[in-house]
């Protein structure tokens, strides 16, 4: 989220579930590197932005870090400071520290092709979703060089599972030999799609999703702060639900529909996901063509998690269970579980387990659709 919308410094602290996690670091002993791992949308990426101005921060061994207030501290803020480097997707440098945004051309860290994605560009072009092989080499192949204040310099790479293999093997060399006062801080949504030669040099750190309470209490908190904001606490919940108890992704979405930017990526989800929840408790009146049709501009990615959460809980409530994801349409959802033929339903959520595994394939999204909600459909058919 951006500093700019939100100026109250309260939305930098950490997070209330991830504080246990924050209370556990002695950064006067910090290893070489950490892979932070969780669900998207719980706060991993603005933990981590502060995990690295601490690691930074100049102020003295026994202050609390991060100051705020040494010349570390004001550069970070600033997305100036030179030992802090970023290998993250177009999509998520909106989500970095910034000041002044024409300053950011002149920083010594940005490659041209990070350069080229300013006003030259039409603004209809799609932000990339993956990081830059450019970036990461530069980066990368960079470290060989002392840090410039003569402190730590930290490296940032999120999301770790959508480096290419090149990449990868080029970050995997720097962390079985990794430079002097350098520190890596991965961040993955899927520790399952992470090298094991990688997850090996490093100190795993699991962070949670909080508990639905915490989750709705903190994220009111931080809509307060979002000057012209309304919306009710029913519809907070329904959207808490729908993104699977993510807060900052929820916040994101909220936030971007307060905005009424249709463009939006965050907008198309929520819109999509709306979409497929309504053609999904359709069961096998599903028209499974159309839905695909007015779905397919959201990240495929989106979709499969919500299909993932619809099928989870047909399973629950299959089970004599309760809708975990989804309690807003709990009536549907029972209806539909003792309409299921169980045998299709669990190979339906194989089918969808599987195709998470290549949700980043070049595929056209809306043939994949299609595949999956005719399978869908034929699990309520003899």
């Amino acid at each position: 989220m951006s500093d700019q919308m939100f100026p109250n410094e309260a939305v930098k602290k950490i997070a209330p579930w991830l504080q246990p996690i924050w209370d556990g670091i002695n950064l006067s002993v910090f290893p070489s590197a950490v892979l932070l791992h969780g669900q998207s949308g719980i706060g991993k990426f603005e933990f981590s932005i502060e995990l690295a101005k601490a690691l930074l921060c100049e102020a003295l061994a026994s202050a609390t870090k991060p100051c705020n207030q040494c010349e570390a501290c004001r550069w970070f803020d600033s997305g100036n400071h030179p030992d802090f480097i970023a290998l993250v997707p177009e999509t998520h440098r909106k989500f970095l520290p910034h000041g002044d945004f024409d300053a950011e051309a002149d920083s010594p860290k940005k490659s041209k092709a990070s350069q080229s994605d300013n006003d030259g560009d039409p603004p209809e072009k799609k932000e990339k979703k993956s990081i830059s092989i450019e970036d990461a080499r530069s980066a990368i192949e960079g470290l060989s060089i002392g840090s410039h204040r003569g402190g730590n310099r930290v490296i940032l790479v999120y999301p770790l599972e959508m480096l290419r293999a090149d990449s990868a093997n080029t970050l995997l060399k720097s962390l079985e030999e990794p430079p002097k006062n350098t520190i890596f801080i991965l961040l993955a949504d899927r520790l399952d799609r992470v090298l094991p030669t990688i997850r090996s040099r490093c100190r795993l750190l699991s962070a949670p999703r909080p508990d639905r309470a915490t989750g709705l209490q903190w994220l009111r908190n931080q809509l307060n702060h979002v000057s012209g904001l309304k919306i009710a606490d029913a519809d907070v919940e329904t959207i808490y639900d729908e993104q699977g108890g993510a807060p900052y992704a929820v916040l994101d979405s909220l936030i971007a529909r307060h905005n009424k930017d249709e463009k939006d990526e965050l907008t198309i989800a929520i819109q999509a996901s709306r979409y497929l929840l309504q053609a999904m408790s359709q069961g096998a009146r599903i028209n499974w063509l159309d839905t695909a049709d007015k779905t397919q501009k959201a990240r495929y990615s989106v979709l499969l998690a919500t299909m993932q959460r619809w099928v989870s809980d047909l399973q629950s409530c299959a089970q004599m269970g309760n809708p975990r994801y989804y309690p807003k349409h709990e009536a549907a959802i029972k209806t539909l579980a003792q309409q299921a033929r169980l045998p299709k339903l669990l190979h339906f959520w194989k089918s969808l387990i599987q195709a998470r595994r290549h949700e980043n394939h070049p595929l056209a999204t809306r043939i994949q659709l299609e595949a999956l909600l005719s399978q869908y459909q034929q699990v309520f058919e003899d």
